[in-house]
């Protein structure tokens, strides 16, 4: 028997799109055409969010997400009964009502009469709006996070990073913005940075018409499987953005690779649990022994666990032989390839090939991480 590797070829680009089109809009059914009498309920898992984040009771979860789509709904008409003097608008929790800011007080009561809250203030949303504008075309030093009207305090606010608010040119900056019009400057613990994704162990990548699973952050990239991809392809991440590019790859004879990450992508020293166990730190990369318990994450079979059977196995692929790989109980099937295998929380590989599946049952070789480590001269990405 032939032994294959773990990466979806062919029908890759089907399956990929088939994932793809899971996330995309859902068909209406017949039971939920805009005819239907029954009012939409917000999800169990919407409610039971806002319990944990904002400290309420599923009571009054419901009647703020109630109280919230009536607001929303009230927006246009209130902001056409304000006319010029409108200066914004915004949810009021306490309340539960919608308050909108008005310049001119001979307005108040014609924006009442539409259900909302008045407050009167001194500058137009298009003053504000204008003043915003200027800021936007000034170049911003990094010390300086972000700038947005606030309705509620009838200003242009500026963020300023707490540790560089004394910086010659954030000072700079905020005295130019005055100069713009009103604007209040408030403090921010941290600079802001993007959240593309981190590299997290056991998430899925893509390159061409593959997808595999990274296996595990090393400072400046990760570490995956070689017959992944070869030296200077394109990774893309789980959202279809650019993560960055092979930068090492060997297959067969061995099957390892790494790829540097950019483009809004940073490390991290996680394994992917995939809800069936938490997500695992990594703190190492000592080896397990022989019979030793071991687990995989992988980005089509997710999380699954054996045990070591054998290491220093030649691995004989239609491709060619791959030479010192471990062999384990663990399942995989395609689009496993690369991902982490990790004991406790030691790295110990990543996933190559094998043979069976996670119904039947089967076999899994990794490539040892450390000699990917000492290959490349790359450092572990620890907890």
């Amino acid at each position: 028997m032939r032994h294959t590797t773990l990466v979806r070829t062919g029908l890759s680009a089907l399956l990929i799109m088939g994932t793809w089109a899971t996330v995309g809009p859902i068909q209406a059914s017949a039971a939920d055409s805009p005819s239907s009498s029954a009012e939409p309920q917000a999800s169990a898992g919407i409610i039971t969010a806002m319990q944990r984040d904002l400290g309420l009771t599923k009571s009054q979860a419901e009647t703020r997400l109630t109280a919230e789509k009536a607001a929303t709904a009230l927006q246009g008409k209130a902001r056409g009964a304000a006319g010029s003097s409108y200066g914004g608008s915004w949810f009021d929790a306490g309340s539960g009502r919608l308050t909108v800011a008005v310049t001119d007080g001979a307005r108040a009561a014609e924006v009442r009469a539409t259900g909302a809250q008045v407050r009167t203030v001194e500058h137009t949303a298009r003053e504000l709006d204008a003043t915003k504008k200027q800021l936007d075309a000034l170049s911003a030093p990094s010390g300086v996070s972000s700038w947005h009207v606030d309705p509620r305090a009838n200003s242009v606010v500026v963020n300023v990073v707490a540790s560089e608010q004394g910086d010659n040119d954030v000072r700079a900056f905020v005295a130019k913005a005055r100069e713009a019009g009103p604007v209040t400057v408030k403090q921010t613990a941290e600079a802001p940075q993007t959240f593309a994704a981190g590299t997290v162990g056991g998430d899925p990548y893509y390159t061409g018409n593959v997808r595999c699973s990274i296996g595990f952050s090393v400072y400046g990239g990760f570490v995956t499987a070689g017959h992944c991809g070869q030296a200077g392809g394109a990774v893309r991440g789980w959202d279809n953005s650019a993560i960055g590019t092979f930068q090492g790859s060997s297959f067969p004879g061995n099957d390892y690779a790494w790829v540097s990450v950019g483009s809004g992508w940073w490390t991290v020293p996680v394994v992917l649990g995939w809800g069936t166990v938490s997500d695992q730190l990594v703190r190492g990369s000592n080896e397990a022994p022989i019979g030793a318990s071991i687990c995989r994450s992988g980005s089509t079979t997710h999380w699954h666990c054996g045990n070591v059977l054998a290491k220093n196995e030649t691995v004989n692929y239609s491709q060619g032989a791959v030479h010192q790989m471990t062999k384990t109980s663990v399942c995989a099937e395609p689009g496993d390839s690369g991902g982490s295998f990790i004991s406790g929380d030691q790295a110990q590989g990543v996933t190559s090939g094998g043979w069976g599946n996670c119904s039947s049952g089967g076999e899994t070789w990794h490539q040892p991480i450390n000699e990917i480590l000492n290959r490349y001269g790359l450092t572990l990405h620890t907890a």
